[in-house]
């Protein structure tokens, strides 16, 4: 492998650990103590495994790609989050075919989350972008 694609995936990987752990903490912290009577479709920790897993698949697709030379990154990333967005639906159906009665706080647990990843992800594919 690429001493650039190591190092920047090492940077990423540790980012978004300290990312993940930091906002399930404060998402656990507040579902405990504002919806903790609140009977949850998914666990916390489901929703957060679904979107790191997620992350790092495809930042790890582009960062190989630019690594070993290729200048269509961009196109990488459109395909990546098309198949994220359709895992996403994957990911939500069951609760979808549960016709939930609740349906705010499971949308908020898993979309919050997916939002401020989705940020983190954008934010770290124009670093790599930018590097050119």
């Amino acid at each position: 492998m690429n001493d650039v694609f190591k190092k920047r995936e090492t940077n990423f990987l540790i980012q978004l650990i300290a990312l993940s752990g930091l906002l399930f903490a404060v998402h656990s912290y507040l579902n405990y103590y504002f919806a903790g009577e609140v009977i949850l479709f998914f666990p916390l920790w489901h929703i957060y495994l679904f979107h790191v897993v997620t992350v790092i698949i495809i930042y790890t697709l582009i960062n190989y790609r630019e690594s070993v030379g290729k200048t269509e990154v961009f196109n990488t990333f459109i395909f990546g989050m098309l198949v994220k967005m359709i895992l996403t639906m994957v990911f939500l159906l069951p609760w979808i075919l549960s016709k939930p009665e609740q349906k705010g706080y499971d949308l908020a647990n898993f979309f919050i989350p997916y939002f401020i990843f989705l940020a983190f992800e954008v934010y770290s594919v124009v670093k790599i972008l930018q590097k050119k």
